[in-house]
Formats: structure tokens, sequence, C-alpha cells
């Protein structure tokens, strides 16, 4: 066939199917315009799923009429004008091709008052010339669309029952009202009101929109944190590691107000966690990152869900090391913020209070002093309670509790019962030792650095010349990693030497995991990944063991090692370690009336 320009129709039809997926997209582009024109507050109205209506009212600054066509031509848009205007863009639309690619494959209606116009006026997108019409409206603009993929029934095929597209459609409305808390949001489904979010001015609306939209539980078991850094901010709610789930379902993440799913956050939020979660349990986080808009291409994806950093490894060490600190400063105490006491949630896996977070406080307990690895595994093997440690139990009854309280008895060898201002705490001693031994480990590892070793017996690597090459490229990382690693040939490496902690570790697969980091990434946590690993399972195999009787010194001098040692609420698996249970669980177990 000869080359020939397309149809307008069918072009927009072309790029809908990179932008309109499902109703829930077509939500999204209308629901950002509007946030893009300044309205202050969205009525959102669908049926059928949204394949028979979605109607988007906002009381932004509206469209002037000579305007209205060009909002529905392609590539025409007021949000840039040239490519330095793309480098920074701070709009949430900017591509200029959403209301033509969804008037292309539905029956589009826009009607719009600019602010400073006493009258409204409306087109169809079925009008090829769209001249405007005279419409009633307020200041601002409805955007309704019927009958979506009426025209592409190819694409009305691929969609699922209506239940099913509601729900993607809700979670775009969920993502959009936590993106913007000053916007009041309300979601009616064939005519039934689903969500009435009034606009929150300060934190105390935000938590109240935020236990709205992703429960109550969540915020009393969430962590506010806050963190200014090298041009980064961060700051939202992250979830105690004790308030995890099955599924990532509870991760929302925001880029300059932008909803993303960015693999980069996914992966700094694991990492963060991946020392206090149990197995493949998955955290919860609402997280927002700003920065300077140059440093960030929202370009990257045809519907705006994927971004790019400049400095992918800043932005990516900023929230690991933010959120690492929130987490290790908490201690056993207080209640966390925004929860009273509360009794063991069985579907986290653990209690939901008795924490205390503490940025912002007078810094977190002075670092104890650590004897090096293997003598501190050789001590906390003996179970020696160091000089000046001892806590006996305090007068009777008590002027004042520590947070754990003091020990009275021992369980079946197990469990350490103790009384504290607030009840009765249990303490599984196993567990809780195990991450005092481990953070031990870690410190004295942090202080005396990574050691390497010459290994007895050198391991040679089978690898592909572009491995050859990274090796060369990033040899002064590996040596950083503690891995000697030379070429002995085109497709050959030799590991000469290794971290101490990781003697009998698979080199070979150790070496390829990296290498496979680096091409990808450009970075690899595997070496202390997998050197944590190993402390861990040292920890584990050195730690005071079930059907040990201990005295109540011993008991109390655990106890007030929890309270110095940085995430003691969960052992090295992610288990739990402790639990409270206050005077009223006692009293209504008992039936009892005070």
């Amino acid at each position: 066939m000869p080359i020939q320009r397309l149809a307008p129709q069918l072009v927009n039809q072309i790029a809908a199917g990179e932008v309109i997926e499902r109703p829930a997209s077509v939500v999204k582009e209308l629901l950002e315009n509007s946030l893009d024109a300044g309205a202050t507050r969205l009525e959102i109205e669908v049926e059928g799923g949204g394949v028979k209506l979605i109607r988007v009212r906002d009381n932004g600054e509206g469209i002037v009429r000579t305007d209205l066509p060009l909002a529905l031509a392609n590539h025409a848009t007021s949000k840039i004008a040239t490519l330095a205007d793309l480098e920074s863009v701070a709009s949430l639309g900017f591509r200029g091709e959403a209301l033509a690619s969804i008037a292309g494959v539905s029956r589009l209606r826009l009607i719009s008052r600019h602010r400073s116009q006493e009258r409204a006026w409306q087109v169809h997108g079925e009008d090829q010339d769209h001249e405007p019409g005279p419409a009633v409206h307020p200041p601002g603009t409805t955007v309704e669309v019927r009958d979506l993929f009426f025209n592409t029934p190819a694409r009305r095929k691929f969609l699922r029952t209506e239940r099913t597209e509601f729900a993607r459609l809700e979670e775009v409305v969920r993502r959009i009202s936590l993106s913007r808390f000053q916007v009041a949001i309300e979601l009616r489904h064939n005519q039934r009101a689903i969500a009435v979010l009034p606009e929150a001015a300060d934190r105390a609306g935000w938590e109240r929109r935020l236990a709205e939209l992703c429960g109550q539980n969540f915020l009393d078991n969430a962590l506010f944190l806050e963190r200014e850094a090298s041009g980064l901010r961060l700051w939202g709610w992250i979830g105690l590691p004790v308030f995890s789930r099955s599924q990532a379902d509870l991760q929302y993440f925001f880029v300059n107000g932008r909803m993303v799913r960015d693999r980069l956050a996914t992966h700094a939020v694991r990492q963060a966690y991946q020392d206090v979660l149990y197995h493949d349990r998955q955290p919860a986080v609402v997280l927002y990152l700003e920065l300077d808009p140059t440093q960030v291409d929202v370009n990257a994806h045809p519907a705006k869900q994927e971004v790019r950093f400049r400095e992918s490894g800043l932005v990516h060490d900023f929230i690991v090391n933010t959120l690492q600190t929130t987490l290790a400063h908490v201690r056993p105490g207080a209640p966390i913020h925004g929860a009273g006491p509360q009794p063991a949630d069985q579907q986290s896996g653990g209690q939901s209070a008795g924490y205390a977070a503490m940025p912002g406080a007078a810094g977190p307990p002075a670092r104890q002093r650590f004897l090096p690895v293997q003598e501190s595994l050789a001590a906390y093997a003996q179970w020696r309670v160091p000089a000046g440690e001892l806590s006996a139990p305090g007068p009777e009854p008590p002027a004042e509790y520590p947070p754990l309280g003091y020990a009275i008895a021992q369980l079946h060898g197990v469990y350490i019962l103790a009384e504290n201002a607030s009840g009765l705490v249990l303490v599984d001693m196993h567990a809780a030792h195990e991450r005092i031994t481990y953070e031990r480990l870690k410190a004295s590892l942090e202080r005396d650095g990574l050691p390497s070793q010459p290994l007895l017996a050198p391991v040679t690597v089978v690898a592909s010349r572009r491995q050859v090459q990274l090796t060369e490229e990033h040899a002064d990382l590996l040596a950083a990693m503690g891995l000697e690693v030379v070429p002995l040939g085109p497709e050959t490496l030799v590991v000469r030497g290794a971290p101490a902690p990781l003697a009998g570790a698979d080199m070979a697969q150790l070496l390829h995991d990296v290498l496979a980091d680096l091409s990808a990434h450009g970075r690899s946590d595997r070496v202390g990944e997998t050197v944590q690993q190993r402390l861990a399972t040292l920890a584990c195999h050195h730690s005071v063991r079930a059907n040990r009787k201990l005295t109540l010194a011993e008991m109390n001098a655990l106890l007030r090692d929890m309270e110095r040692t940085e995430r003691s609420g969960q052992c090295n698996h992610g288990r739990p370690t402790w639990t409270q249970l206050r005077l009223d669980d006692l009293d209504r177990l008992f039936r009892r009336g005070r």
C-alpha cells in the first residue's frame, strides 16, 4: 500500500490503545485535568462500572469558548510549549492526547464555563468541527463520557465484569484522593454514594481521610515520617512491621503529587523492611516524594504511570535510609502515633501498639559499645549479663515502670511474663534475644567494616564477555563489597577473595547475581543482603534456647536490652517478639468490671 496520512479518528483510536485501557483510565485522565485546572471539588458519577457513563464535574478554572474546540484536538495543550517546559513539567496532564483519545472511543460531551465568562459552552466529540454551543453550567468543567468503546468492539471484549471495572475505577479515585488532601471528592456509582471526602486542610484531616481510604487499622499501626536532604523531601505514613499484608495492595507512592507505580520505589521500600518482615509479607506504606521537576522524567510512559529519576541511586538510597531510620527508632514504650494501646491483632500477626516513634525527639538511645563479632557471639551464647545492667524488680508497688515492665515469671521455658503500667507483657525470649544478638553483630560489622579474606581455593566462574567487561568496569565497587575478582580469559573469572562472613557460600552464584544487578541497575546490594542473612543465622544459632531457665535478673536484663535495641519488636525472621495485654483486656476475658 502507498504511504498515506491516517484519518484523525483512526489516529485517536490508536492513541486510545496506549492511554485508555478501561474506564479507570478515563477517570484518571479526567481527574488529573481537573486538578491541573485548580479544582478544589471533584464530583464523579459512574454507571455500569464506567462503561455506560462517566461524568466528572469540577470547579476549576474552566475553558474559554475559543479554546473548547482545541481541547478535543490531538496533541493540543496549554501546559507545555517548548522542550524546556517538557523537561520541567509540573502538571499532571501535558501530552494533549487524553481528551482526543477518549472522544475517539466514546460519545463525549465537554461543557465548561471559564471563571471570567458569564455563560457556559459545550462541544461534542463526534462533531468534526467542534463548534461550541451554549450551555448552562457554573464556573468549572464537566466531561461526560458515554458508551465507552462503542465503536471498537474488540477493545470492549477485553473489559471485565461491572464489579471488577468499578473496583479498578474506585482504586484510581482512592489514589487521586490520597494525592490531594485539600480537594473535596465525591464518588457515586449507579446513583449510590460510594465515597464523600471533605477537603482536609491539616494533618488531623489528612489522617481522617487516610483512615477512610486505607482503613483505621492502618492508621492505628502507622508511623508518620518526614525528612528532607539533598534536594529531596519524603513524608507520609509507613506501617509497623507487624501490620504486614500478603499482597502489595496497600502501597501508595506519589512523586510531586503524581501517583505512580515505580519499581525503584517498590524495591527501596522492600529493602528497608527486609530485616523486619516475616517471609513474603508485604509492608503497607503511603509515601510522598518531592523533588525538583527537572530531576524526574514523567514522560516515560504513555499513561504517565511510571517515572524515571535522573539520580536513581540517590533517590533509592534516600528512601531506604529514611524508612530504615524510622523503623530503627521504634522502641517498646508509649503508644504509636495515632493510636492508644490496642490488643493484639490476630490477622497482622502481632502487637498493634506499645511502640513509640522517635523522629524529631532528642535522638535514639546511645549506642552500646559492642564486642567484635566472635567475642560477642561467645558472650551471648553463655548469656552473660553485663555488669551494671542487672535490673531487679521495682518496689512494691513500683513507683515507675520501664516500658516492658519487670519480669514476674517464665512460662514453659519459652515466654517471659512481665508486669508493666498497662498490664501484662508476654515476651518470646528466643525471638527477642535473637534480635538483640543480630543487632549487636550488625553494629560490630558496621564499626569494624566488612572484612575480606583470601579463599583457600579460588573459585573459577564461567562468564559471558559482557560479565567480564562489567567486572573490569566495576572493579572498585566489587572490592568495596569484599569481592576480589579478576578476569582469567575472555569468558572466565576467578574469585580470589570474599567477605569473611560468607565463608562457604556459593561464590559463583553470588557473583552472577551481583553482575546481573550491576548490568540492570548499575548497583548491587547482594553481598550486603547475603552477609545480613548469614549474621541472622548466626544470631539464631547463638541465642538463648527454649527450656532454658532464666533467673529474674536475667529476664529483666533481657527486657532492658529490648528497650535499647533497634527493631526489637520483631525477630530476624519478622515474627513479633512481644505483645501487650492491657488490664481492661484481662477484665473483659474474665467479665470483670472496675
